[in-house]
């Protein structure tokens, strides 16, 4: 009890001195972090502390120190000796259409490597991984860690939604910093996400740092910030850790939406999907292949992961988890079949809507936010968390970045129930696509680049 007593009367102190711009010591962090995992400090004294981090920041050390008290709040996983050098994953920070993960983890199951991916739920306009894989019927999210470890041991990959027993300081911390408008702090943001897969006990991690105007991070310049702090912080406590700094302006990929994303992953899995998500898997898992010594060089990596988009390998991968987690076989194996009568198994919406050009020219750009912010209110995404989502709801993009179109042209392909698309929404979603003559169109590549350990 006295220990309590004497905690909380000199957190204030803690709080002032990070307010007044001070360096907190390791002691004072872990303080901190053991006072919100066991609710002995108030909501508002949190709150106070999180504002004091925002607005003064934190340097590397104490970055570090928060990281790692975060991630021994919780249970931390621990993995079979002759998995040492296996344990892979990724970490996307958000953008529109970003289906990377279920394209991704299937395809480094098939290097051989194990993919314990924790992931989250779409909030605000970026759609989560979670939500995707539950459009598929019978996809379980929630497994035990027995259950994780049959499922890595049998398949090599599995995507499931994060635990109460890991890093419990952050689901307290996530929830005030909503609330309290301090989510865009980097520190606050590193401790968050390297916390989470620090716990996960990995010998590698990549992240997709993404950049534009559908993106937490509008320039390159602060993205790269957040970047380098994570792959510090991750390299600090052990874990192999580079990023890939990659543009977020258009959609990636055609498809937008839980089930249409699922249905292009798969398109991905049978070897025919769209550069733009194919540069990205590739460049992602080259990376982890690389890091762990798999693949001599960045090149190499990336040829292997494309090899096993082609011959199937990945898709197998992807059928087989489907089954790990839940799904009858006789569905993933529709699924994953050659020519896929997709809606026969997932969800369509009611409604398909298309909207046609308005003039003729080059598409110069086509601003994905606009079209995550009306599919958000459409249903397909979430304002707080909790609330169900509208699975069948989203866009599918009939033309792309270069394409030459005439006037009356169908572009985009909506597909909606309750709500309605109303006239207001399709205007937005008209602005959202950019004609113009050819000379006008700037192309460029969608990884900007790329930050090694």
């Amino acid at each position: 009890m006295a220990h309590h007593e004497q905690s909380t009367a000199t957190f204030p102190e803690h709080i002032r001195k990070k307010r007044n711009g001070e360096q907190l010591s390791a002691g004072e962090i872990r303080d901190f972090i053991q006072g919100v995992k066991d609710k002995t400090i108030q909501e508002s004294q949190i709150g106070a502390m999180l504002m004091a981090i925002w607005l003064q920041g934190m340097v590397a050390e104490e970055t570090l120190a928060l990281t790692k008290e975060m991630m021994m709040s919780g249970e931390v996983m621990s993995w079979p000796a002759e998995w040492e050098g296996l344990m892979v994953d990724k970490h996307s920070t958000g953008g529109v259409g970003d289906k990377i993960s279920l394209v991704l983890a299937p395809a480094l199951a098939a290097c051989g490597c194990k993919v314990p991916m924790i992931s989250g739920r779409g909030l605000a306009h970026t759609g989560g991984t979670l939500d995707k894989l539950e459009s598929i019927p019978g996809f379980n999210v929630y497994q035990s860690v027995q259950q994780l470890h049959r499922i890595l041991e049998e398949v090599g990959c599995c995507i499931v939604g994060q635990t109460d027993n890991l890093v419990p300081a952050d689901k307290v911390m996530y929830a005030l910093r909503d609330v309290t408008s301090t989510v865009d702090s980097l520190p606050l943001i590193t401790g968050s996400i390297i916390s989470k897969k620090g716990a996960e006990s990995l010998s590698a991690l990549v992240l997709d740092v993404k950049f534009g105007n559908a993106a937490l991070y509008k320039d390159l310049g602060s993205a790269k910030s957040l970047a380098q702090s994570m792959v510090t912080v991750g390299n600090s406590l052990g874990i192999r850790t580079g990023a890939v700094l990659s543009r977020m302006n258009c959609p990636i990929g055609r498809c937008v939406g839980n089930t249409l994303e699922v249905m292009e992953s798969l398109e991905c899995l049978k070897g025919r999907g769209p550069n733009d998500i194919l540069e990205l898997v590739t460049s992602l898992g080259g990376l982890l292949l690389w890091m762990i010594g798999r693949a001599g060089s960045l090149e190499e990596g990336k040829k292997v992961i494309s090899t096993t988009l082609q011959n199937g390998a990945a898709l197998e991968k992807f059928q087989n988890m489907m089954i790990g987690q839940g799904v009858a076989s006789q569905i993933a194996a529709s699924l994953c079949s050659t020519n896929a009568d997709y809606y026969s198994i997932l969800r369509q919406a009611h409604y398909q809507t298309e909207l046609e050009t308005q003039g003729h020219g080059t598409v110069l750009d086509i601003d994905g936010m606009v079209i995550a912010q009306v599919l958000h209110r459409l249903g397909a995404g979430r304002s707080k968390a909790g609330d169900p989502v509208n699975h069948s709801v989203g866009a599918e993009l009939l033309v792309s970045l270069g394409h030459k179109v005439e006037k009356g042209q169908p572009w985009l392909r909506v597909h909606y129930e309750t709500p309605a698309l109303s006239a207001e929404q399709r205007l937005s979603l008209q602005g959202a696509l950019t004609l113009g003559p050819v000379d006008l169109l700037h192309t460029q590549p969608l990884v900007a680049e790329i930050i090694l350990p």
